[in-house]
């Protein structure tokens, strides 16, 4: 029987294959949505598979009755984990006009839900960066004890919205957790032609905060590191950067084809350190996730997915006029 490692973070077995139902939750709903994309249903897919273990392992760290995440697009995991639910997801699949993130006006991934502390992201990369830290910095101003966890990709390492928060957060030791999720690629750039330095994290020292590059593959590195990160962020002792290291499966988006630029060699290669299938061989082998028990979690994740799907396609759309709505201040006394 395998080493049980964990138990030696403090998380249950229960725990453990709650992360595990999640990460194959958030699998099968990008799995789904590709499929309603290829049938010409939903327009557009960016998707997380590939980094569904850095996604949980990392939200399950954190306090999810008072911590706030800025996901950014491909973070369907960390969502799942916060309380967005799979109707909620293809809903905005579908732009209906129950979408919780934007009542169908916003592209998916555009993740945003109050009751959840899920801060709404906008269409340029890194812009929830300097929105976590302040937030972090709100809640320091009004005696919270709160963290703000914030995702990026590689490629969003190298805008200056990271390198202006990072830098704010660590002159004010505010609570912000850092989390780059390299898939090695910015849509088609390879991290070689993007990065000069070895690792994302050896930027963290520029900024005076720790960095540590985790496996990304593996949910109890990566809940190891966030929560460790946490605990630093409510002692007060400031920001840390995570980066965790996974690779991106699919295509950047249902509109690219990532055959320009990669050799689908490469790809079938890393789908054998798949970490759905490496994290259902770890719970196998400890004994907590029984053949049984794998399909019960299967079947019940299939039948979420199936119920999500009817659902969101038989929703209703917006009113036209709705697409107004939000955006012009209603007119007062006729003028």
């Amino acid at each position: 029987m395998t080493e049980n490692r964990h138990q030696a973070l403090g998380l249950s077995d229960e725990a453990v294959l709650e992360m595990y139902e999640t990460m194959l939750l958030a699998r099968k709903i990008d799995e789904r949505m590709w499929l309603l994309n290829r049938a010409g249903k939903i327009p557009f897919v960016i998707s997380c598979q590939g980094q569904e273990a850095a996604q949980v392992g990392a939200a399950f760290a954190l306090d999810r009755e008072k911590d706030y995440v800025l996901p950014y697009y491909r973070d369907m995991g960390v969502v799942l984990t916060f309380g967005m639910t799979a109707t909620e997801l293809m809903l905005s699949g579908f732009a209906k006009l129950e979408d919780p993130n934007s009542g169908g006006r916003q592209m998916p991934g555009h993740f945003g839900q109050k009751k959840n502390r899920i801060v709404t992201g906008s269409s340029p990369v890194t812009t929830q960066v300097p929105h976590a830290v302040g937030v972090a910095l709100g809640g320091r101003m009004e005696g919270k004890d709160l963290v703000t966890f914030v995702t990026f990709g590689e490629g969003s390492s190298n805008q200056g919205d990271f390198h202006e928060g990072a830098n704010f957060a660590a002159v004010h030791k505010l609570p912000v957790i850092f989390m780059c999720e390299n898939n090695k690629y910015a849509i088609s750039v390879p991290y070689e032609k993007q990065v000069a330095c070895e690792k994302i994290s050896d930027r963290a020292i520029g900024y005076g905060m720790p960095g540590f590059t985790v496996d990304g593959n593996d949910p109890l590195e990566v809940y190891k590191a966030v929560k460790e990160a946490a605990d630093r962020g409510r002692r007060g002792d400031g920001p840390t950067l995570i980066e965790t290291i996974s690779y991106r499966l699919t295509a950047h988006s249902s509109d690219d084809d990532d055959r320009a630029y990669r050799e689908q060699s490469e790809v079938a290669e890393a789908k054998k350190k798949d970490p759905i299938l490496s994290f259902a061989a770890y719970l196998t082998s400890t004994g907590v996730m029984s053949e049984e028990k794998e399909k019960e979690i299967t079947e019940r994740v299939t039948k979420q997915v199936n119920e999500a799907t009817d659902y969101a396609e038989n929703a209703p759309y917006a009113e036209p006029e709705d697409a107004l709505k939000f955006v012009y201040a209603p007119v007062v006394g006729g003028k």
